[in-house]
């Protein structure tokens, strides 16, 4: 048996495992991993040779019963040696907090490490969310999320190009007496082949909300946009609002048909984008970039999803057309056909995405309903607070329309 410590540091191994997966398929393996803390402090040196293999080895057994092989443990190499993505899985990691705590692992106990892997993967947001498939309407075929149960269903229509499990917080929350839906962009995570592209505008992207609906046999839900996941929401009711119970849309980044107010990360991330999105080869030479921008501006605790869609020049190409599908979507010839309640939600000081957007969209709605927040933004929505949530399950619950 592994002593309460050492479990409790296998576990919360296991779990930092699994949350740098997206990242780690989307990087070229091996990926290399240094020990340091979770605030990027290098281990402390004198360690015995000794204990550097066991923790290499645990690494390893942990990353293959997780399902994400060609993470590494190196002693050779310090921070200063490894990539922006490399940095960013190894803080997560952090793998010197380990080192006291688990030691060596003795042949004899290692089936107690598999166990506390198997009992951290049953807790995960894995655990939590049945994946499957789901081909759309248009062959694209998408990764998609089921969890919980109940009479009513929530679908989370998510931020363009973010892992699923970005939005945990919000699938916990309903999935408590609800079942919830999500999926992952089109065109990402492994969904398709390298030499193969599926169309990128708003209505397709739309259309994967029917498409996980219909897979699921749902005929009508509460729908939540977050992000991006805002306008793809709005176009999809839009067309077909009979398949909305309720609808909400939070920190939405729109597009509009004439000039409008733009955030200074907007004005510098669309311009990125439309060169990104010109050509494999533009987006390769823009990548550096990229990588640069988003990194100094995301929190370290959510670095390892946020960056996914800029893991190489190939996903960036993809996410900068799908990202450019939204935005490039005048989102004012929706307006006037979604009759439905729709809480819109920002905050006063979004720096992402500009407030201004939501308030005209807010405006725009016959049955529109603004709540602005004081602070928040699109980084700190999906750790969203217990008001937020609270707020999103009173709407919903509040203004119901049946189902048709």
């Amino acid at each position: 048996m592994l002593g309460p410590e050492a479990r409790l540091a296998v576990a919360r191994l296991a779990g930092a495992v699994l949350s740098v997966r997206p990242l780690v398929e989307g990087i070229a393996a091996p990926v290399r991993v240094v020990a340091v803390t979770r605030d990027a402090d290098p281990a402390p040196g004198g360690r015995p040779p000794g204990q550097w293999r066991a923790l290499r080895a645990l690494l390893a057994r942990v990353a293959r019963r997780a399902g994400v092989p060609g993470l590494v443990l190196s002693v050779q190499e310090t921070w200063d040696d490894l990539d922006v993505f490399e940095r960013v899985i190894s803080r997560r990691l952090a793998l010197a907090d380990l080192l006291d705590s688990v030691g060596a692992v003795p042949a004899d106990r290692l089936g107690a490490v598999d166990a506390a892997v198997a009992a951290a993967l049953a807790e995960s947001f894995e655990g939590l969310s049945r994946r499957g498939t789901v081909i759309s309407g248009d062959g694209a075929p998408l990764n998609a999320y089921a969890a919980g149960g109940g009479e009513e269903t929530v679908v989370l229509v998510p931020a363009c190009g973010m892992p699923a499990a970005l939005a945990e917080t919000w699938v916990r929350f309903f999935a408590r007496d609800r079942r919830v839906l999500t999926w992952e962009s089109r065109g990402l995570f492994g969904a398709q082949g390298p030499g193969e592209e599926q169309p990128t505008e708003i209505g397709a992207q739309a259309g994967d909300l029917f498409a996980v609906m219909d897979h699921y046999d749902v005929t009508a839900a509460h729908v939540i946009g977050l992000c991006g996941g805002a306008a793809i929401a709005l176009a999809a009711a839009a067309e077909l609002p009979s398949r909305f119970l309720s609808l909400s849309l939070w920190h939405g980044a729109y597009g509009f048909g004439e000039n409008y107010p733009k955030t200074a990360h907007q004005q510098g991330l669309i311009e990125l984008m439309t060169t990104a999105a010109r050509s494999r080869t533009a987006a390769d030479a823009v990548h550096a970039a990229f990588c640069q921008a988003i990194l100094t501006s995301t929190p370290a605790d959510v670095a390892h999803f946020v960056l996914y869609p800029y893991a190489s020049p190939e996903l960036l190409y993809r996410y900068c057309r799908l990202n450019l599908g939204i935005t490039g979507a005048d989102v004012e010839l929706y307006l006037d056909r979604v009759e439905l309640p729709t809480l819109v939600v920002t905050s006063g000081d979004d720096d992402i995405a500009h407030p201004e957007g939501s308030r005209r969209v807010a405006a725009g709605l016959p049955r529109g309903q603004l709540r602005v927040e004081p602070h928040g933004d699109h980084i700190s929505l999906f750790s969203a607070d217990a008001s937020l949530l609270g707020a999103a399950e009173e709407f919903m619950e509040g203004h119901r329309v049946p189902a048709r």
